[in-house]
């Protein structure tokens, strides 16, 4: 059971000169307990454990909370189109989209005291986003039809199971699978074709799985080796029988990606929102998010041990890659499913 900060305590750590020198957080906390609400899209309850959060800022600050999930697409155009009629003041979307947003001009600035411990590859200069938990491409393996999980993509192609991968040119889960197999085998974000040979492999091999990698398949022992972000992966072992799975980061090499919050330059409780983004970034914040099975961004909070236990260790992450060239990327995830369709699914057997 964790340990909340009390309200004193919490608001002692939080009283740090903000990062923003329009920002103090000592009138941010009072404007946001004046406004009393904070509205959210894309951050319901059972995803990352975003209910731990709004339940620690319900109890400390009184700020009244509800969520509209949708995609992270969706969640820029609804900034966009509502504008000074917002009825959302902040949302949680993959770290592609932050650009998107910041480019449509729907975002506002806010940097949280704790902005200098979360790497530069993570977070906009200017503040109007930072990557609040990871999530990098994994395997898990059921062990009961598996004999040697794979650690690696050469692992995978020595194999003699099927591997799902998910709706890849659809599902950005997949699309960062193809990905992180370019990164291990030498391509990169503008070079798919090491991972389009993989795969194509693979399917000539008649290993290619083509059912989706959740939940309810990996119960039904539909998935032998799945493809899919960790804090999935992970939630969803622990889910079924912790025993019955293995979860691993590929070692020769991966991507790490992430989710940040956006908040809306029209929001209608804006101090609520920059205050829901601190304790995001604070050590309780990044607990609450650990709890749910997603990596913290900051690597300076000491989980418990309880939750340390959840997640894989550290030394598996040492060959993981972030996107740095989103320009190429963006061009080759539009170019993959007809890639996906001529290089790949023409050797399916």
């Amino acid at each position: 059971m964790k340990t909340l900060l009390t309200s004193t305590t919490l608001i002692v750590s939080l009283m740090t000169t903000a990062v923003n020198a329009d920002d103090n957080l000592d009138s941010i906390i009072v404007a946001a307990k004046k406004e009393g609400a904070v509205y959210s899209v894309g951050m319901p309850d059972s995803w990352a454990n975003w209910k731990g959060t709004w339940s620690d800022l319900s109890t400390i600050y009184g700020l009244k909370h509800q969520d509209t999930d949708m995609s992270s697409a969706q969640e820029v155009a609804k900034f966009a189109a509502e504008k000074h009629n917002a009825t959302a003041d902040i949302g949680d979307v993959g770290f592609a989209f932050a650009r998107i947003a910041v480019k449509k001009g729907v975002t506002q600035a806010y940097k949280p005291s704790t902005w200098d411990s979360i790497p530069n590859w993570a977070k906009d200069k200017d503040g109007h986003w930072a990557l609040a938990y990871t999530g990098t491409i994994s395997f898990i393996s059921n062990n009961n039809l598996v004999k040697n999980p794979p650690k690696s993509w050469d692992d995978i192609l020595k194999g003699d199971y099927r591997v799902t991968v998910g709706d890849v040119g659809v599902a950005s889960q997949a699309n960062n699978a193809v990905l992180a197999a370019a990164f291990a085998l030498g391509g990169s974000e503008n070079n798919l074709k090491p991972a389009l040979k993989f795969f194509a492999t693979l399917a000539k091999q008649g290993r290619l799985s083509f059912n989706n990698p959740v939940v309810a398949n990996l119960e039904k022992g539909e998935v032998e080796v799945g493809i899919l972000w960790d804090f999935n992966a992970l939630s969803y072992r622990d889910k079924i029988d912790r025993n019955r799975f293995t979860v691993s980061i590929p070692q020769d090499g991966s991507v790490i990606s992430g989710y940040t919050t956006i908040i809306n330059k029209y929001a209608k409780n804006p101090n609520a929102a920059k205050l829901a983004r601190e304790y995001i970034f604070s050590d309780q914040g990044q607990i609450n998010l650990a709890e749910g099975y997603a990596r913290p961004i900051r690597n300076n909070v000491s989980l418990p041990a309880s939750i340390q236990a959840k997640l894989l260790p550290d030394e598996q992450y040492t060959n993981v890659h972030p996107v740095t060239d989103f320009k190429a990327w963006g061009k080759s995830a539009r170019k993959l499913p007809r890639q996906w369709q001529e290089n790949v699914l023409i050797n399916i057997k």
